[in-house]
């Protein structure tokens, strides 16, 4: 016989949401996502925007399937609490935005050169366009794995936040580095030891391809629009916990050994240490998620050293 649905109570947290019910039943054995979805169909009220937590303790109550009613601590009259995330915005659509920005800009200034730059000459140096297809390259790639690759946890981010997430490809990877990467006075305007270039694309079409091996193994983990999560194994994911960002960076280094730029440079350095803080985390959230399933390596990003 099937268990009687328990009662709980429902109040807004922070701005009011216009439908909110005051009450809400739900069966103990049912899952979180359910409880999401009774909410947002309720109150007519876009489930992407709703954050529901316990009133008796402020604790999250996550939208996931996995995680049952019950298995949260919520009985019968107890109180939970809806905020609104304020407007939404799918994180495929923000990847794709923001990989667009140096994906056209690099190109642009490519071609453009003779327009943008003083005295530039009519042809471009060997390293001007060799850095112009290695980069453009690199957000097309990013650009397809956007699409049909990456299965993402949370189906949204914060609208506002497209500005902030953007700033960093648009600016930085895009405008910082193409305006003097393609200048005529830039360092990648001269020649280069052919030693040095052809290493710097070594690394560059190693780095791309273990990248892309291990967005497709951590993309055999999770079912289409589920959110679990598995021990991921293969090529890079023996040595570190995230080698797709460890290749990345082997990437950017043979870029970087290409372009001989300081402004590549800077784009390097914040890009490598933002990841090497979401390697720590992702390190993390797999010990305490995964428990006894995942082996703590050693590393988190760069063998022998993070």
């Amino acid at each position: 016989m099937a268990s009687k649905p328990v009662s709980l109570k429902v109040q807004p947290r922070g701005k009011k949401i216009r439908g909110l019910p005051s009450e809400c039943s739900i069966y103990l054995q049912g899952s979180t996502t359910d409880l999401y979805q009774r909410i947002a169909k309720q109150s007519n009220f876009s489930i992407h925007r709703l954050r529901i937590t316990k009133a008796e303790d402020g604790k999250p109550v996550p939208n996931d399937k996995s995680v049952s009613i019950d298995s949260t601590g919520l009985r019968d009259g107890a109180t939970i609490q809806v905020k609104d995330l304020g407007p939404q915005i799918a994180w495929r659509t923000v990847f794709i935005i923001e990989y667009a920005g140096p994906l056209l800009i690099h190109p642009l200034f490519y071609f453009l050169r003779p327009y943008i730059y003083k005295n530039a000459p009519a042809e471009p140096s060997t390293l001007q366009t060799l850095s112009c297809l290695t980069i453009t390259l690199h957000f097309l790639k990013r650009e397809l794995e956007t699409m049909f690759v990456h299965r993402f946890s949370n189906a949204t981010m914060p609208a506002f936040n497209i500005f902030k997430n953007s700033a960093h490809y648009w600016l930085l990877s895009g405008l910082l580095i193409a305006y003097f990467t393609y200048a005529p006075n830039s360092m990648t305007a001269t020649e280069s030891s052919p030693a040095l270039t052809y290493t710097g694309l070594a690394l560059f079409v190693i780095g791309e391809l273990g990248n892309l091996n291990a967005h497709l193994v951590l993309r055999s983990l999770r079912s289409s629009g589920g959110t679990e999560r598995g021990v991921p194994k293969g090529l890079g994911f023996n040595w570190v916990t995230c080698p797709n960002y460890l290749f990345e960076s082997i990437a950017w280094l043979g870029i970087m050994m290409i372009n001989k730029s300081w402004s590549t440079g800077i784009f390097v350095a914040a890009a490598v240490g933002q990841m090497a803080l979401w390697a720590k985390k992702k390190e993390n959230r797999y010990r305490k998620e995964l428990g006894p399933k995942y082996k703590k390596k050693r590393f988190a990003m760069i063998p022998g050293v993070w």
